[in-house]
Order: C-alpha cells, then sequence, then structure tokens
C-alpha cells in the first residue's frame, strides 16, 4: 500500500481541485439564481461537486466536463424543488431580504430582476439564467435541462414575455 505524505494530494485530487476553481464561480450563479438564497445555493454546489468528485473519471470523459457537472447541479436543484415543494416561497415573501437605501439604481434593478427571476416557473428560470446568465447556447441549456432545443426556444420565449410583463407593471 502505498502513503502519501501528509498535505500532499493525489493527482486525482489536484486535477479536480483546479477543474473547481474554473467552474465554482459559475455554479454559485447559476445555482442562487435557480433557488434566490445564498446558503441554499451552497449547499447545491457543494452536493454537485461531491457527486462530480465521487464519478471524476466519467466527468473527465465528457465532451464537456463543465456541462457534465452543471447538469449535476441543475439535477440537485430539481431534487430540492421536489423536497420541498410544499415549502415554496413566494417572490413577495423575499422583499424583506433585499434591502435598498442610498444604492445606485444599478442595484435597485438587479434587486428587482433577482425578484422577477423568482417570479418565474422553475424550468422557465432555469432557461433564463442557462442562456442569459450563464451565456450557454441554445443546445447547451437543452442538454443541461434535459430536453429539446425547440422546449428551451419555447420557455425562454414564455419567460421573457413574462419579465417584461413583470418588469413594466412592478408586480415585484
Amino acid at each position: 500500500m502505498r502513503h502519501r505524505p501528509a498535505g500532499s494530494a493525489s493527482g486525482t485530487e489536484q486535477e479536480f481541485r483546479v477543474f473547481v476553481q474554473g467552474i465554482a464561480a459559475s455554479l454559485h450563479r447559476t445555482a442562487y439564481l435557480l433557488c434566490g438564497d445564498w446558503y441554499l445555493a451552497d449547499d447545491l454546489v457543494q452536493e454537485a461537486l461531491a457527486k462530480a468528485y465521487s464519478h471524476w473519471r466519467k466527468v473527465q470523459r465528457a465532451d464537456n466536463p463543465s456541462a457534465y457537472v452543471r447538469r449535476i447541479l441543475i439535477n440537485e436543484s430539481r431534487r430540492n424543488w421536489r423536497r420541498n415543494k410544499n415549502l415554496t416561497v413566494h417572490p413577495d415573501d423575499r422583499v424583506a431580504d433585499i434591502t435598498v437605501s442610498d444604492m445606485s439604481d444599478h442595484v435597485v434593478n438587479r434587486a428587482e430582476l433577482l425578484q422577477a427571476l423568482q417570479s418565474l416557473p422553475k424550468r422557465q428560470r432555469a432557461t433564463v439564467v442557462l442562456r442569459f446568465l450563464e451565456g450557454l447556447s441554445e443546445r447547451e441549456t437543452a442538454e443541461a435541462l434535459g430536453c429539446s432545443e425547440g422546449t428551451v426556444k419555447s420557455q425562454t420565449s414564455r419567460a421573457l414575455t413574462k419579465l417584461k410583463s413583470v418588469l413594466n407593471r412592478g408586480e415585484i
């Protein structure tokens, strides 16, 4: 049995660490935009990365390892939605979490956009987050969500219509 000196990482561990350093910020942003809660987003990312690490060789062999791990994250988010569907917090319930004092219009607009995103159905929210905030193509978004490109197009269209309506009427 080989022993490693304390504190040294195997090649696999080091490869995974480098991978995580490159994708972690994007995963956290995606998770937050999907669920609207930083603490839950952290939990979702940790679950996704733990699963990715336990199947690291398979992840590495994927055509796009980042997309593979993003898919794990989305699946974790879906599991969370299913587990907590009776505990759903409505966007209006989160208004108290966002305080805006003497901040710039940019911050106010961002808070309004986040609230508007939370008003979307979960699949539409995921589509908008992946397409516009993470910059994935329709094909990549379809792969991440496990649906067709046509579904991505229709979900995106519906989501943008609803966002425009919500933001223009100030329904948030």
